[in-house]
This record gives structure tokens, sequence and C-alpha cells, in this order.
């Protein structure tokens, strides 16, 4: 495959951990952008300095503020996003948002989300009465997106589903599901962690009603940092269970009785994780400046070279090569695919394995094609 020259390669001086590893993980934990260390020291700074002052000054809106910098990235108006600390939290929030009462109350999803959001919706959804109905896919990683469609019905309250699957990267076609759920008047919960970053999401071309996801990852914004999106007309309508102050119409009144705020605030709850939201900043700024639709060119050319050479070797690929098909990582296997991963990392070659897909794959825009050749030439030497 032709080698992709591009002006991406300048910003490979803000990630430090690049001058010393060869960085192919963004997929689980995107590289540290350098101006982090200064956001965490203006976090203490203020703290230090203004005391409990830093609320009034910066602190409390502090959600909205970085919920602003990755509006841009979903398509969202400003101070429509809130940030929490991880999409777990978020998937409680909205479940505890609705009530599974009556004939409508079927939550229908696919084995293939990511775990973390199916316990919270067979503990949580499940113990207020939803009935839940996993569509199994036949391979394990083709996801069965006809027999989902098929099987919304009037009966259907919720679909939560990923843009784009944990285990292969395969981008679902988020639009279909949304047409059939809207049609008999479900609502689609996306799961937009792993594409958002490095794949172009806008809410409101795929109609979505509810859309979550993380910086921690194709962000390049830590751990703690997640998002969430709710459509205006119907954020105004929830009224979740799992709440807190913030959420509340008049906080520091201190009322007895919970008033929601018609703000994006009514899905807050306690004190917020401020240390966080300052370090998931400079990620999404970086990502703005450069503009998906480039990231996702240099993606769609860089998994590409991965799916050659591991095709050149022989390996299982596992991600689907159809480029419309897939997000910002390539799944590979072959045997002793979690042995190879750690002496990868003994190498200083980032990767990941999950079980029953191999190893995980993601460059990101920093990445140089020389390193996908590295890590190649690493697993060849390894296998021998």
């Amino acid at each position: 495959m032709e080698r992709y020259t591009d002006e991406l390669l300048k910003w490979r001086d803000e990630f430090p951990i690049l001058q010393k590893s060869t960085y192919l993980i963004s997929n689980s934990l995107g590289a540290m952008p350098r101006g982090v260390y200064e956001k965490m020291k203006e976090y203490a700074d203020s703290w230090a300095n203004l005391g409990v002052k830093a609320w009034q000054e910066s602190w409390w809106e502090l959600s909205l503020t970085t919920g602003n910098l990755i509006a841009p990235l979903i398509g969202a108006g400003l101070n429509e996003i809130t940030m929490h600390p991880n999409v777990s939290l978020i998937q409680s929030i909205i479940i505890s948002s609705f009530k599974f009462e009556g004939k409508r109350n079927k939550v229908i999803y696919t084995d293939l989300e990511f775990p973390s959001d199916m316990y919270v919706y067979q503990k949580l959804a499940k113990s207020k009465g939803a009935e839940i109905q996993i569509i199994k896919s036949e391979d394990g990683f083709t996801p069965p997106t006809e027999k989902l469609i098929e099987t919304i019905d009037e009966n259907t309250l919720l679909v939560p589903v990923s843009h784009v699957l944990f285990k292969n990267a395969y981008k679902m076609d988020i639009k279909s599901i949304v047409k059939k759920a809207h049609s008999v008047g479900a609502i689609v919960v996306l799961d937009a962690y792993h594409s958002v970053g490095t794949v172009e999401v806008d809410v409101n071309e795929l109609g979505v009603d509810i859309l979550m996801g993380g910086v921690l990852k194709w962000l390049c914004g830590g751990p703690g940092g997640a998002f969430l999106w709710v459509k205006q007309e119907l954020r105004e309508k929830l009224e979740p269970e799992v709440t807190g102050w913030l959420a509340h119409k008049n906080p520091f009144a201190f009322e007895k009785e919970m008033k929601y705020t018609n703000s994006a605030y009514r899905f807050m709850n306690g004190t917020p994780t401020i240390p966080s939201f300052y370090a998931a900043q400079e990620g999404p700024k970086i990502i703005n400046k450069i503009g998906i639709d480039k990231i996702r060119n240099k993606s769609i050319h860089q998994t590409g070279i991965i799916i050659e050479k591991a095709e050149s070797a022989g390996y299982k690929i596992n991600t689907p090569k159809d480029l419309n098909l897939r997000g910002g990582t390539v799944s590979i296997d072959m045997p002793n695919s979690f042995e190879i991963s750690k002496e990868l990392s003994d190498k200083n070659i980032m990767i990941d394995f999950r079980p029953g897909t191999g190893i995980r794959i993601a460059p990101h825009f920093y990445n140089t094609d020389e390193e996908i050749d590295i890590l190649f030439d690493a697993i060849k030497e390894i296998k021998k």
C-alpha cells in the first residue's frame, strides 16, 4: 500500500509517550497530551489560591465547559453535554429515567455490546421490570443488525447500541436501527465510546435520542471523563432517579423536594470529579484543531495497511475489511496471541489483547506508518 505523508505528524511532539514507545493502543487509552501537565497545575493552583471560591470562578460550570469542547465532535449544541465519571454511571442514570411498566418494557441489544453496559441493563433495568432481549451474533463478530431491527416492536422502550463495537471495531448501521426504533416509538441510546475522536459522528444526522461516550480513548482525555448528550425534547421529559443536588433547579436553595432543572445538568448528581474535567480538555482541543475528517482519512489508510500486512502473514482478521464498516481498530488473531501481546509489551510496543478476539491494533493521527512496520516485524521475530 502506498505510504501516506501528512501534516498530522507535527502533533507527535505534543504526546510525550510517543518518544519512548510504539504506541498503537489508543482504542484503550489515548496518549496524554503534554498540555495536561499545565491543566493539572491550573486545577491545583485554583484550589490552592481560591479555595472554596474556585466553585464560583470555574468549577461549577466546568462540566459544561468541558462538554462544549466535545460538542462539535458529535454535532451537538452549546451547553448540551455534561461530564460524568464513566459510562456505567451514565447508563444507570439513563435507565433510572424510565418506567418499565405496562407493555412497553422491552430493552433490546446484541451480545456484542461492551459487557459493562450489558451488566447495568441486566441488573438495574431488569430490577425495574424491564424485559431484556439479547440478539446473538452468529460468528461472535458480525452484529446481527437485521435480526435486531426485526425484533424492535411496539413493546420496545430502549435500544442501547454501540456505534463501533469494542471487540473488532465493526461500525454499526445506526441510521437503520434508529429508523425502525422511531417508527414504533422506541428510544435509541448510543454508546459512541469507540467512535468519537476517530469516526465522524453527528447526533442530528444519526437521529439518536441519547449519546454517551468517554475521553479515555480516541479523545486522549484520560480516565474519569465520560460525556452525555440527550435530545432536548426528551431531556425535559425525563426525571432520573439516580440524581443529586446538581440536578436541582435551585441547588443552593437546599430544598427538601426534588425539582429538576431543564438544563443539561438535569442528569448530573453529586459533587463532580473536577480534576478529571481539567485533564479531559486538552485532547478534544487538539482533535478539534485537526478535524475529524483528516483523522478519519488517516485512520482508513493505516487500518488498511494493518489488514494488508495481516493478510500477507496469514493471520485471522476479525475486523471488517470494508472501510465503510470499520472504525479505528484492527483485531487480528493467531496462535498464542496472548503470549505474543505480552512480549510486545515487554518490547514497549503497546497494543492490547481481548479473549476470543486476539490482538487489537489502534493507530491514531499521531502514529507513523513506520510504527506499523515495527509492530509486524516484532510479531514475526517473536513467532520464530
